[in-house]
């Protein structure tokens, strides 16, 4: 015999679940701001004040950079997944600030592809989730091509110690699995929920050219926006570097950052780790790094996370009905 929850009981289940992704989000956000072993909140605010880096110039020109930042990322949003439902920039604006919110404690935020999709009909899913994976991968080849070039001149001026033989075997055993999973994938009936790799080839070589390149240049303005914005916190904590030294470091950071296995749950962590490397090895105080990660992570996707909240909250499911 099949039992039906009440519409009534439905709706209440659905509003304690957007709760909890929201006091999930905010819990996160203070576990990482209270319960940092490499940065205690105390040191934290200490450095901030001492730099005098809550003066209203400063506060003022570091959002409006956050701003910019996201108002490409949501223009980059509303440009890709146009291709599938055509959608306003306020529409971009709910999917994004409200999937970041909802992925915020995932793994490498990965839940952002279902966020973003349950915005959408049924029939929209799949084909939705894909546009969001080919968004993420342009933003992933800009970091790439410039973190390789920046990379190469940081190895160039700074010659670091690099065990060759454990880069090497790292190199090695990467391409091995990279091939082998490759061949498996071609080679099997692979397929993600349904979509099988014939289908993912044929929706990626029907995507519009232009809509890609587009893609690919606001995911260029990006991330000038967000590496100059940390130069930018280097200069107000008085880093004596130029702005081309700063961003073959900057560059290299966001690279090695990205390669790393995305086993690791705390993004914040993982740059914060590879970018006190990279700049202490210039000399640059460690917890001046950290303090600049923190903040970058606040400005980038705490804040904007917040507005999301709202989202979430007010979020319903679309009519499939409607959208035939």
């Amino acid at each position: 015999m099949h039992y039906a929850l009440p519409y009534k009981t439905k709706q209440f289940f659905f509003v304690l679940v957007k709760l909890s992704i929201v006091v999930g989000a905010f819990y996160f956000i203070y576990e990482k701001l209270i319960n940092n072993d490499a940065l205690s909140f105390s040191n934290f605010i200490e450095i901030l004040t001492k730099n005098k880096v809550f003066s209203v110039k400063n506060i003022t020109f570091l959002i409006i950079l956050s701003f910019l930042n996201w108002f490409f990322e949501i223009l980059k949003w509303q440009t890709l997944a146009s291709f599938i439902k055509k959608i306003s920039f306020k529409s971009a604006l709910e999917q994004s600030l409200g999937a970041l919110t909802a992925s915020l404690f995932t793994p490498n935020r990965i839940g952002e592809y279902g966020a973003k999709a349950i915005y959408y009909a049924t029939h929209y899913r799949k084909r939705i989730m894909l546009v969001n994976l080919m968004s993420n991968l342009l933003q992933m080849s800009v970091t790439t091509i410039l973190g390789i070039i920046g990379f190469s001149f940081y190895i160039l001026k700074y010659n670091p110690e690099i065990n060759h033989y454990k880069l090497a075997r790292f190199v090695i055993l990467g391409l091995m699995i990279f091939i082998l999973l490759g061949f498996g994938i071609a080679k099997s009936k692979f397929s993600i929920k349904g979509f099988s790799l014939e289908k993912i080839k044929y929706f990626i070589i029907q995507y519009p050219t232009h809509k890609l390149v587009s893609g690919f240049i606001l995911s260029v303005i990006r991330y000038t926006i967000f590496s100059f914005q940390f130069y930018v916190l280097l200069c107000i904590f008085n880093v004596q570097l130029n702005y081309l030294d700063a961003m073959i470091i900057i560059t290299s950071m966001y690279l090695l950052a990205s390669v790393i296995p995305s086993i690791f749950i705390f993004d914040i962590i993982v740059k914060g780790s590879v970018a006190v490397y990279l700049f202490t090895l210039i000399g640059i105080n460690e917890l001046i790094i950290l303090s600049i990660i923190t903040i970058m992570w606040l400005l980038n996707f705490v804040i904007p996370s917040i507005f999301g909240s709202y989202y979430v909250v007010n979020f319903n499911f679309p009519n499939d009905k409607d959208e035939l």
